[in-house]
């Protein structure tokens, strides 16, 4: 996006704000909203800063404007995406910049939801206020990658994190998978399933790990689960299974959408459906299987802007193949299981080549203690 102005900036200052919006914008917990920070400046002086904390709790600017209170006046406002201009469960912030008198709005990027996709810095510019726009763009924009690929793409952002040893395997040959990673790796992982409006997994890791799919972060920081979701074609998941139990716990904060077709068996779903478990049904193909491209849809419909998948081989395989993969997260650990028949984190037919091997692109690597993560997208 091209920077535009009604006067020279300071860059190396403008620069500087931002940074530390983008910041505390990343300790938001906002799924499906954006993370969003907000830094007010006056003469060079900090007078206020905010974020969005949750879905529904005031946003960034009107928590830096209530800090910055008088002072906000003739200021400068930094904000991390495009201030919105629709009255949602928040009233409009390019209003409340406009109502405090701030001289000057600087922002990252433009929101891409079409209710705002800059309208918001038409109604600031037209209070007579400053505006520059694109500063550390990038930046903002990979912060909230999922939220501009929803907007965009029309498709919610599908994350498929794994954890492997040294030798690409899942689990043991015995399908023992606790723990490959350390306890730093899973405390990111319990992060990500809090920031992400879904947790997806197939019902061969629900039988396998029987696992509760929540977020174990202090409640305080994001009382609302992530919707989890099972693909579970033939209805097999058991009634005695955590993640059942604790949407029966907790219907509200801790929802199960169980995902399954057609020829399921009726009677399983009236003993599963209730108490926060839902069954939705989708016409599946001749293989039987849960339709992916059909889910994708009812997701994007359901306003789902991110899926973390944490299922196996199979799954993963399929939703590379069904081009549904947007950004993988790899997580291996210096040990070595071995065996031949030990899961890997794809599987599936395979690809014949190696002249027709997927390529990832924009790597990055971070370390975990001993564990390394390996972020790509495909």
């Amino acid at each position: 996006m091209k920077i535009f102005d009604s006067h020279l900036p300071d860059a190396v200052e403008d620069s500087r704000w931002m940074r530390r919006a983008l910041r505390i914008a990343a300790k938001g917990y906002t799924a499906p909203n954006p993370m969003v920070g907000c830094c007010i400046v006056k003469d060079g002086v900090l007078v206020g800063e905010g974020y969005h904390t949750l879905a529904g709790k005031p946003h960034a600017e009107a928590e830096a404007l209530s800090a910055a209170g008088d002072k906000a006046k003739g200021a400068t406002a930094y904000v991390t995406l495009e201030p919105c201009s629709h009255w949602g469960r928040t009233p409009p912030c390019a209003d409340a910049l406009c109502t405090a008198a701030v001289k000057r709005v600087v922002v990252a990027t433009l929101d891409s939801n079409p209710k705002v996709s800059g309208q918001g810095l038409d109604r600031i510019k037209d209070a007579g206020i400053s505006v520059r726009a694109g500063v550390m763009e990038s930046q903002a924009r990979k912060l909230n990658e999922a939220f501009f690929h929803f907007h965009e793409k029309k498709s919610p952002f599908f994350i498929l994190k794994s954890a492997v040893t040294l030798d690409g395997k899942t689990a043991t040959r015995t399908g023992d998978s606790r723990w490959i990673t350390g306890e730093r790796s899973r405390a990111f992982v319990h992060q990500l399933r809090a920031k992400c409006s879904a947790v997806m997994v197939g019902i061969g890791t629900l039988l396998a790990d029987d696992p509760k799919l929540t977020s174990r972060i202090a409640r305080r920081k994001s009382p609302k689960q992530p919707l989890r979701i099972v693909l579970d074609s033939h209805l097999r998941t058991p009634l005695s299974s955590r993640a059942v139990q604790e949407a029966r716990l907790e219907p509200v904060s801790a929802p199960l959408l169980i995902v399954t077709t057609t020829h399921a068996s009726k009677e399983a779903e009236h003993l599963l459906f209730g108490d926060g478990v839902e069954i939705l049904r989708l016409e599946s193909g001749s293989d039987g299987k849960v339709p992916l491209k059909a889910l994708e849809e009812e997701l994007f419909q359901r306003q789902i802007i991110s899926v973390l998948v944490e299922g196996g081989g199979t799954l993963n395989a399929a939703l590379v193949e069904a081009g549904m993969a947007d950004k993988i997260l790899t997580f291996i650990a210096p040990k070595i299981i071995s065996g031949s028949d030990a899961p890997t984190s794809f599987e599936g037919v395979g690809i014949a080549a190696m002249a027709d091997a997927i390529h990832l692109n924009s790597m990055a690597v971070r370390r975990f203690d001993q564990d390394i993560l390996i972020e790509a997208y495909l």
